[in-house]
């Protein structure tokens, strides 16, 4: 029987991977595509997999669009307006990987349209909004699988025991490409060198966010969220292979975790999947090639956004949101060559200290306390 699927953020590294695993197991039809800017790779998705619509948030890229796509029947929407009508279009399920911030509306839209299942690969959207998108899952009978591969790794290693058997959930990073270094060593750090990352193929905003271990932070609050648990029951470990991709111990002491190759193809087919497992397209785990797996503790003094964020979490004032955005705002400024590395660590740490008490429970104050914080950011490092 086929079912439906709409990707919100189809161009990006996620999207490709999710349209080619569609596609790998026959029974998903695209419902629904969704981009930034990248008309022409829109275009060439929307002729390959025939969605019934397709949205383009930039409106010049969606006028674009609408002349390439004349000739079938692929409605073009554009804006923000657009964006969120395909979101909310039903569909069996809902993938998320919009980056950033800029993914909590669609992600919200989609549940709105309610008994459907909404794979997240969108971290930021819970970091900010996880108290929003759990109350609107359960008011709209959506159930949300993750898609990160450690959040994946997780919610399956969870099917060997219940939640109240819980020790403790063990969280893996590969310690990105700096791994080892010292803050001296960081500062001529440019964005090449940054987007190297030594075993994943990801989108440049996830890598830098890698080399800065920020990632890694927002996946804890992104894992208190979705696992029900504080940040003191998670543990990080820097796991250079990038093999186990996340654990639990349990109350007995026995651990349970996922291994696999890194391939995200793996997380997007089973939360399309779920609760069937079914032949992949990625390539068999061979432990004995691979050697050994090793493991150390993370440096959250060089790398201090980590640090940052395991105090941030569990606050539910506006430092979440605030990290975030300032983050966002700096990562897009070291990408465009007009700060330095480091300048990501100490403009986000003081975008928090002036701005992180503000309130942030509606979609509104979160939005504007993403604002205030890119702001911050800008005039800070410009």
């Amino acid at each position: 029987m086929k079912k439906t699927i709409t990707v919100l953020g189809s161009t990006g590294s996620i999207g490709r991977q999710t349209l080619e695993t569609a596609e790998h197991l026959g029974n998903f039809e695209i419902a629904a595509l969704t981009a930034g800017r990248n008309s022409v790779l829109l275009e060439e998705q929307c002729r390959r997999f025939s969605p019934a619509l397709a949205a383009l948030e930039d409106e010049s890229a969606a006028r674009d669009l609408r002349v390439r796509l004349a000739d079938t029947s692929v409605r073009v929407l554009s804006g923000r307006e657009g964006v969120l009508e395909a979101a909310a279009m039903y569909s069996d399920v809902c993938l998320s990987s919009i980056v950033g911030l800029a993914g909590l509306m669609p992600t919200l839209a989609a549940i709105s349209t309610g008994n459907r299942r909404i794979a997240l690969a969108n971290k930021e959207t819970l970091v900010c909004g996880g108290h929003l998108v759990k109350a609107a899952l359960r008011e709209h009978n959506c159930e949300l699988i993750p898609v990160d591969s450690e959040h994946s790794a997780i919610f399956q290693s969870l099917m060997s025991g219940s939640h109240c058997q819980v020790r403790r959930i063990l969280l893996t990073a590969s310690g990105g490409p700096f791994r080892g270094w010292k803050r001296s060593e960081l500062q001529g750090v440019t964005p090449a060198m940054a987007l190297k990352h030594p075993n994943w193929s990801m989108g440049a905003k996830i890598t830098v966010d890698s080399a800065t271990m920020m990632n890694k932070g927002l996946e804890i609050i992104e894992a208190m969220h979705l696992f029900d648990v504080e940040a003191g029951r998670i543990r990080v470990l820097i796991h250079p292979e990038s093999i186990l991709h996340s654990g639990v111990e349990f109350c007995d002491g026995a651990v349970i975790a996922q291994l696999g190759l890194p391939d995200m193809r793996l997380p997007i087919q089973l939360a399309m999947t779920y609760p069937q497992r079914v032949e992949g397209l990625g390539e068999s785990l061979d432990l004995c090639r691979i050697g050994r797996l090793t493991f150390q503790e993370p440096d959250p003094v060089t790398f201090s956004l980590l640090g940052l964020a395991q105090r941030v979490a569990g606050r539910t004032d506006a430092a979440p949101v605030v990290m975030n955005g300032a983050n966002e705002a700096a990562v897009d400024l070291f990408l465009r060559e007009r700060i330095g590395f480091t300048d990501i660590f100490e403009s986000v740490e003081k975008a928090v200290d002036a701005l992180g008490t503000g309130s942030a429970g509606s979609a509104e104050e979160i939005l504007q306390r993403d604002r205030e914080a890119r702001q911050f950011v800008i005039k800070e490092l410009t």
